[in-house]
């Protein structure tokens, strides 16, 4: 089975800023406000700030700040360092660090929040403010929207010279997250020692190859074979873990005789897998793979979002327990998972969520999880893949215009498939026997994804292209 990426537009807007109750992205430089600047950098970190300040009154407040590889990031973690400090704030920065390493790091080290500065899949000249509270997990919606009144009333002050924050730099949370990794129960490091596995990574220039190299040595990987691994924010592709963007790592797997490839995005939440023979495991299964290997040592549900594949739903069943569903976005995977008590969870995009660790996606959790399977198993990587529920996704997106009202498209789109179950917890989400579609507006990007999944690649194609009709007359 093969998974489908498909664009219809690409946005190339010039300036870019989205404020969302995830956080702060946007395109770099411009005016304040269009994309952004060094003004609004500081405003929104100022909120969340003040935010913090004020929900842990008269507490002495500490925030954990890291970074990807990205060209901006210094820049922009200078800034937000610089503003927490000016409010009071005493900052630890991490320096280039992993989004689920700083995550970790809030909670480890007893802060009260903390800001990740990185956009993720996005292009080069993005960036982002990823915000974090004392758990080490992204702001609820209601907390969200509150320091987005925060910032938008500018409603912050700043702190008088005897007060101003006190700002360190701790460089050792890398060893301390393998750590924590490495004494997992279900990491199973003698049998990926004893096989003599060699990996291939694609590190996208980013922060991956700070750490990935000593996780797959901890566990006992024979040879490591690496691209794209200087951490100086120059992608060599599209940063996006997607099949289109990776020739470079599978042709390296196929020369290399790897026994299976590892692609990461810049802020290492994200898993994609090749195969022994140069073929994409496929985003959605890097989640239905790890939660195979988790059900079988461990009873209980999972979780992931709407927009992922069903095959998840099918192996977790198929051991007898519970799947349900979530609103996209990390926060709404994790209140379900909490609700549900699921024992592993996630997004289909490569994110894999375990609890035993800590509630965030993990792309270093997601590697030792799938090498610990892939050993045990005794079986190549490709013939694992088979041996999971064939489904193909078809996913496309649409620019969304400011003139259009999303909600007249989802009036449309209801009205033509009455007929149909349907679930608008996120978007619009049409259910048939064999598959569903998803229509909904994307939180990080101006665009509505249009997702479909079937058996097969018509099938999936056939359903999208129905929405997208009916989106284009609206």
């Amino acid at each position: 089975m093969i998974f489908l990426q498909l664009c219809v537009f690409e946005i190339k807007a010039t300036m870019t800023l989205i404020k969302s109750i995830s956080g702060i992205r946007g395109t770099i430089g411009g005016r304040p406000g269009e994309g952004l600047t060094a003004g609004d950098i500081v405003k929104f970190s100022a909120a969340f700030g003040t935010w913090i300040l004020r929900k842990h009154y008269k507490q002495k407040i500490s925030i954990i700040t890291g970074r990807d590889g990205r060209r901006s990031g210094r820049m922009v973690n200078d800034i937000v360092n610089a503003t927490l400090c000016g409010l009071g704030i005493d900052v630890t920065d991490l320096g280039m660090a992993t989004t689920p390493t700083v995550e970790l790091a809030v909670t480890g080290s007893g802060a009260q929040g903390g800001i990740i500065i990185t956009a993720s899949h996005n292009p080069a000249e993005w960036n982002a403010l990823k915000l974090l509270n004392e758990q080490g997990e992204f702001l609820s919606s209601e907390d969200g929207r509150k320091v987005l009144e925060i910032a938008d009333c500018e409603d912050f002050d700043f702190a008088p010279t005897g007060s101003i924050g006190t700002l360190k730099h701790d460089d050792s949370w890398n060893r301390k997250h393998i750590d924590k990794i490495m004494n997992l129960d279900l990491i199973d490091s003698d049998s990926i020692r004893s096989l003599g596995l060699s990996v291939a990574v694609d590190y996208i220039n980013s922060v991956g190859a700070l750490i990935i190299p000593d996780l797959l040595t901890s566990l006992g990987v024979r040879k490591i074979y690496e691209m794209n691994s200087i951490p100086d924010g120059n992608f060599a592709h599209n940063p996006e873990p997607l099949p289109q963007h990776l020739h470079g790592i599978c042709d390296l797997v196929v020369k290399e005789k790897a026994d299976v490839g590892f692609v990461v995005d810049p802020d290492v939440d994200r898993l994609a897998i090749v195969c022994e023979d140069g073929t994409m495991f496929g985003e959605e299964y890097t989640l239905v793979s790890v939660s195979d290997y988790v059900l079988k040592h461990t009873p209980g549900n999972t979780v992931s979002n709407m927009s992922s594949t069903r095959a998840l739903k099918d192996i977790t069943e198929k051991y007898g327990y519970q799947y349900y569903s979530s609103p996209v976005g990390e926060v709404n995977v994790v209140e379900e998972m909490k609700a549900r008590q699921a024992v592993i969870g996630g997004e289909g995009n490569g994110g894999v969520i375990y609890p035993e660790l800590h509630y965030g996606r993990d792309a270093l959790a997601g590697i030792a999880l799938f090498l610990s399977h892939l050993a045990t198993s005794r079986m190549k990587c490709s013939s694992l893949r088979q041996s999971y529920p064939g489904y193909i996704i078809a996913k496309k997106k649409l620019s969304l215009s400011p003139s259009v009202e999303f909600s007249n498209i989802l009036d449309a789109v209801r009205s033509h498939f009455h007929d149909q179950k349907i679930d608008e917890r996120d978007g619009m989400k049409i259910e048939y026997e064999n598959g569903w579609v998803q229509i909904r507006k994307s939180n990080t990007e101006p665009v509505m994804r249009i997702y479909a999944e079937g058996r097969t690649g018509q099938d999936a194609e056939d359903l999208a292209n129905r929405v997208i009709e009916i989106v284009k007359k609206v």
